[in-house]
């Protein structure tokens, strides 16, 4: 991992990504009032067939070692990534703010769907595994993920770039081998 102190002009010292990711792997709390300064929304950012950006934000959890999130493959987000695989997932959390760019792979593995709904399930989206066993279905959804089903992702990271917001401050990026 290549890591690069973007505050030397301020003499701090870089960021740790093992204490950045303990956080993570502490959990991010998303529903309202659950943290932040109500809570904590991931943004995932992709790219639109014109070139263009498309935001929006999505229920994303850190599990081994990385971001996953779910839509439909009929969302403005799903068909941006049937075509580029290319996004960038953001986050704001008390200490610091997170950009992860990287891909996003589409999970068909009927195992790792199922313990995906159950990450979901115990955050508080009653999320299972539909009857292929390669997507979710639940009771609701945010309504920008469309109708079910919703297609689980991993991010493949590329980079993270972190901004401490408490003292002493800091940013770092790091680039990932993969």
């Amino acid at each position: 991992m290549e890591t690069k102190n973007l505050a030397n002009l301020y003499n701090l010292a870089p960021l740790e990504w093992d204490a950045v990711r303990a956080h993570l792997e502490a959990g991010i709390t998303q529903g309202p009032g659950t943290g932040g300064p109500n809570r904590h929304t991931c943004w995932l950012a992709t790219i639109n067939a014109d070139g263009s950006p498309q935001v929006t934000g999505v229920g994303a959890l850190w599990v081994d070692g990385t971001f996953w999130f779910e839509t439909g493959e009929h969302s403005r987000k799903g068909r941006n990534l049937a075509r580029d695989q290319r996004c960038t997932l953001s986050v704001a959390l008390d200490d610091f703010d997170l950009v992860v760019e990287g891909e996003a792979h589409r999970v068909t593995d009927p195992a790792t769907v199922a313990k995906m709904a159950e990450r979901w399930a115990a955050e508080g989206w009653p999320a299972r595994a539909d009857v292929s066993g390669v997507a979710l279905t639940a009771d609701f959804s945010a309504p920008s993920a469309g109708p079910p089903p919703w297609h689980v992702y991993r991010i493949t990271a590329r980079s993270a770039t972190a901004l401490a917001v408490v003292e002493p401050g800091g940013a770092t990026r790091w680039r990932f081998g993969n």
